[in-house]
């Protein structure tokens, strides 16, 4: 039989990961590395922490082997360590979603209502595209669309969706961005409604697709 002590460290190090992301900022950092890398400074910025805070969070998920980090000039710059780290945090995420008590509840305080919203499915998505008869928008930061995005998609950032001018209105428009808790598809289709356009959401967001084995582009804008 093995030692228990020895079972007891085993187990310990591999519960690290889970630490590593236990913390509402840290799952928070998580779904944001999920996207693409960030500096600290932007990662602070994104969190609503400060960078002494945020720098704390990092150094204890990159000791945990959660995330790897490069140089850049001065700047430290964090990523995830790989895909599967993402997998973990979504598994985490939804979880949560089917069987925490109150988590509808919370979601709902936050993304507001969503009624009528009508997401469009990944897969339905998929054939559109092939189609060529809808227009898609990728409403997260520029940064992360540059990491990578659905192919075809434009990069229009929901601040910048004034720009949108061009397209005619009877087209039908898809907006997407970092996940199923993420607002800015919500803003983004509820601000081309108001304006006339036909808009919809995807169902979840960009690292949903990836996950999905479904074609992925990257570039810049």
């Amino acid at each position: 039989m093995g030692d228990r002590a020895a079972k007891d460290a085993l187990f310990d190090a591999l519960a690290g990961v889970a630490k590593a992301l236990a913390g509402g900022r840290r799952a928070e950092i998580a779904d944001v590395l999920a996207q693409g890398e960030r500096s600290v400074e932007q990662l602070a910025d994104e969190i609503g922490q400060s960078v002494a805070n945020t720098s704390h969070h990092l150094r204890a998920m990159a000791r945990a082997g959660v995330l790897r980090t490069r140089r850049e000039g001065t700047r430290i710059v964090y990523m995830l360590a790989s895909d599967r780290v993402g997998d973990v945090w979504a598994a985490m995420r939804d979880i949560a979603s089917d069987h925490v008590a109150g988590i509808t509840e919370l979601v709902d305080a936050y993304v507001g209502d969503r009624a009528g919203l009508e997401p469009v499915t990944r897969r339905e998505l998929e054939a559109r595209i092939e189609a060529g008869d809808v227009v898609v928008l990728d409403v997260r930061p520029a940064a992360e669309f540059a990491a990578g995005h659905i192919p075809g998609a434009r990069s229009v950032p929901v601040a910048e969706l004034r720009r949108l001018r061009s397209l005619a209105k009877e087209i039908e428009i898809v907006a997407y961005c970092r996940g199923p808790y993420c607002v800015y598809a919500d803003d983004a289709v509820r601000q081309l409604r108001r304006r006339g356009f036909n808009a919809r959401r995807l169902e979840d967001g960009f690292p949903e697709w990836k996950r999905a084995g479904l074609p992925i582009a990257a570039g810049t804008r």
